[in-house]
């Protein structure tokens, strides 16, 4: 395992990804915060001083405290951070920002994103925790071709995570031919909009989230593809996906419905995803949770609001598994994943983790 000395930086530190970032990584066992960066307005400036609104109140966010020592770190303008000393970079930025960015920090050391911006690229890896591990191999094809030191992999969408780790252990064992999801997406999906966003979601479903039903879609297919003669061909699988936005804080819930290759009973689809990345988490990595995929038999489960935590809110949990009729070898489910834990800082932290023990970091 890595010593306790990986230092890492935080790009994006002032915004809400970034927080969530900050406080994952508090105590961290692996790893020690070394650099804050963000936007010019917030260079030079102590971090709780670059959180402060000009009435003096705190934009920290999240639920957890701001640790003391993070609170005292000086703040860096994001394009000219110097990579002299990182081990890796987080990127919380957003996607425009994370195309002029990340390359910058990459040709020296890796880059772990949060931004869509290389998510599409071929030679890029985007990593889903005991999914798609083989994927590793593009690192050396993006290493060559870009002549980089470092590399970009950015994680998928929040709305693909649960998605696609619930869709693996059924394709090993039983093969996809068709993918069909409806979301119901967490208002913390969207950032913060003051005065906009709950008022749009408040006694309301939202039904379109711009670009979000291509990306899962796209994603998706990317995550479960296979590496052929070192080139990704994205799985044949078609994936075809509704997204809303509901009045739910944390916690994306997903209807799912796949038509598979083999027939499965209920019995053995529970199987198959209850047994799903027990090699991953018997590698005792800090972030990883006691389980990928928990498996409910309880009729009224999952709900975000009661299953959403589970594993510390890195573990994705299914409900109502049933036969579908309507499509040949169909079944059908609920999921529940944490989108700001699982879905952004604290999944990317766990990549960070796995690629530390495999070298590609530190």
């Amino acid at each position: 395992m890595p010593s306790p000395s990986l230092r890492v930086a935080v790009v994006g530190a002032t915004g809400l990804a970034g927080q969530q970032f900050l406080a994952a990584l508090v105590r961290h066992p692996w790893m020690q915060v070394a650099k804050l960066a963000a936007s010019e307005r917030s260079a030079g400036k102590r971090y709780s001083q670059a959180l402060q609104d000009p009435s003096g109140t705190s934009r920290w966010f999240v639920p957890e405290p701001l640790d003391s020592a993070i609170a005292e770190l000086k703040v860096e303008d994001a394009r000219e951070m110097s990579t002299a000393g990182l081990d890796l970079v987080f990127s919380a930025v957003e996607s425009d920002a994370a195309r002029e960015l990340e390359p910058l920090y990459a040709r020296h050391v890796p880059v772990i994103s949060t931004a869509s911006a290389f998510r599409y690229e071929p030679d890029v890896p985007v990593f889903l925790p005991g999914v798609n591990l083989d994927h590793a191999a593009l690192i050396d094809r993006q290493r060559a071709t870009r002549g980089w030191r470092g590399f970009v992999t950015p994680g998928p969408n929040c709305t693909t995570v649960g998605l696609a780790l619930s869709l693996k252990p059924l394709d090993d064992r039983f093969g996809l031919r068709r993918v069909l999801m409806t979301s119901l997406q967490a208002a913390s999906g969207a950032g913060r909009s003051p005065g906009v966003l709950a008022l749009d979601v408040l006694d309301n479903v939202v039904p379109f989230i711009a670009k979000e039903e291509q990306k899962v879609e796209i994603e998706t297919r990317k995550i479960l593809g296979r590496l052929e003669q070192g080139v990704l061909r994205p799985h044949d699988a078609a994936v075809s996906a509704t997204c809303t936005r509901v009045a739910v804080l944390d916690g994306h819930t997903e209807s799912v419905f796949v038509a598979l290759e083999k027939k499965a009973s209920v019995a053995e689809a529970g199987q198959a995803l209850r047994e799903f990345g027990r090699d991953f988490v018997a590698l005792g990595l800090p972030s990883c949770p006691a389980e990928l995929i928990h498996v409910t038999d309880e009729p009224d489960r999952p709900q975000p609001r009661l299953d959403r935590d589970r594993g510390g809110g890195m573990t994705t949990t299914v409900g109502r598994l049933r036969e579908d009729s309507a499509l040949e070898n169909g079944l059908k489910y609920v999921l529940v994943s944490h989108n700001t834990k699982l879905g952004a800082a604290k999944g990317a932290i766990l990549m960070g983790e796995w690629l530390a023990t495999k070298g590609y970091v530190g």
